[in-house]
């Protein structure tokens, strides 16, 4: 009974991750030199990581038989994001990309590029968005009813002069 009691949860080290099943399976080596191939990683619904070898892992053995375990958990302490505040929630990988949910409603997202893939639109519901970069686009613009690519002028100056503001709602 205690061996059986003492088989159930184990720590072990990540050594190889395989992300390609419906079921994440990873290889463990386990304390006392014990290797685990093909352990499923139950992950919560919703969010899924495919671990870099040396993460760490806690595995669990129903009834201590140690024939079939599951990974329960994998952690990562060399990228794990340091110093959040209490009730803080952050996303993190080992290249420093952070999705960063604050205390006062804030959110920080890091990375290098970027990419959002709406099929229909994306929407901004703010009264400010700021760029400290240049914006580009392959479309038009229309703001305040104004498309910055087929709008009429005012005031219309032959040559080279300067025309009048844009015409209200030319898009």
């Amino acid at each position: 009974m205690r061996n059986g009691l003492a088989n159930i949860l184990a720590r072990g080290v990540v050594a190889l991750g395989n992300s390609a099943s419906k079921l994440q399976s990873l290889q463990l080596r386990l304390l006392a030199g014990e290797v685990k191939d093909n352990m499923e990683h139950l992950e919560p619904y919703g969010f899924t990581a495919c671990p870099k070898a040396g993460a760490e892992a806690l595995a669990g053995f129903i009834g201590g038989d140690r024939s079939h375990g599951v990974v329960i958990v994998v952690a990562d302490r060399r990228f794990r994001l340091q110093g959040l505040k209490p009730g803080e929630v952050a996303l993190y990988t080992d290249e420093g990309d952070k999705f960063h949910f604050k205390r006062g409603r804030v959110i920080d997202l890091e990375t290098v590029t970027l990419n959002i893939k709406a099929s229909d639109s994306v929407n901004f519901d703010t009264p400010l968005i700021t760029s400290t970069g240049r914006i580009e686009s392959d479309g038009d613009q229309v703001a305040a009813g104004v498309s910055q690519v087929n709008h009429p002028h005012s005031d219309v100056q032959p040559g080279s002069g300067q025309s009048g503001p844009p015409v209200g709602g030319g898009a």
